[in-house]
């Protein structure tokens, strides 16, 4: 028997997360980041460059992009590994994979790409330097069993990186809230014809643990040394922590 779990502010069965999650970025997959560049006004870039360089990642690394869609985080950790090492990009939705792969190949860069779940990652433990995932969390049904996965994974002295929405400074809540839910399903409407999609995003931000309790599960999932960033107030949240 299948339990439930939080799509937005709907409550689910957990199979249903997944489908509906699924069909989100299948609609939003071409326009994905148009989108994030509107509704960020362009941090959102800034947000990814300061994860890539807290990260500590050096040449000849392997690094693995969990739920990396449009390959914005790949490239910049291409960049970092350089040719000795290696990046895999990967994500649960084939749309948003297609988006990345073919920028990637567009650019020149060939670079190993896998469709798969957080929760169930293909590839042996103790074998990355570094996991990143970026605004995929708060789409994962089972949270603390992806953590796990990319703890599993990653090699004694590895770390993992969780770029996301968070808990924003209290003074900025009203008028983060105004933008959320009044400006950004009208946003949506407008550039990517979807505002049930961007309503969503909204509402699912709202659901996602909090700085200091995503901290807790990162470190019940056997990290160490877990740390978090604060970026632009609070709306997203860079954490750090270390397999030892």
């Amino acid at each position: 028997m299948t339990g439930t779990t939080h799509f937005g502010f709907e409550t689910v069965a957990e199979e249903e997360k997944a489908r509906r999650v699924a069909g989100v970025f299948d609609s939003v997959a071409d326009k994905y980041d148009i989108m994030n560049d509107v509704m960020s006004a362009g941090l959102h870039r800034i947000w990814k460059r300061f994860a890539v360089g807290v990260s500590g990642v050096r040449e000849g690394q392997r690094v693995l992009d969990v739920a990396g869609g449009s390959a914005d985080l790949s490239r910049l950790f291409l960049k970092k590994v350089g040719n000795s090492g290696q990046v895999v990009l990967t994500d649960i939705n084939n749309a948003m994979l297609h988006v990345g792969r073919d920028r990637l190949l567009d650019e020149g860069i060939a670079t190993p790409v896998a469709q798969c779940d957080a929760e169930h990652l293909p590839f042996p433990s103790n074998y990355f330097d570094c996991v990143s995932i970026a605004f995929g969390l708060r789409n994962v049904t089972h949270k603390d069993a992806a953590l796990h996965e990319m703890q599993r994974v990653l090699k004694p002295g590895g770390r993992l990186l969780v770029l996301e929405f968070s808990k924003v400074w209290k003074p900025l809540e009203q008028l983060y809230d105004a933008y959320s839910f009044k400006l950004l399903p009208k946003i949506g409407k407008l550039i990517a014809d979807d505002e049930d999609s961007y309503r969503y995003l909204a509402e699912s931000i709202r659901m996602h643990p909090g700085q200091e309790e995503l901290k807790q599960m990162m470190e019940q999932a056997g990290l160490e040394r877990v740390e978090y960033f604060n970026l632009t107030g609070g709306v997203v949240a860079v954490h750090r922590g270390y397999k030892l």
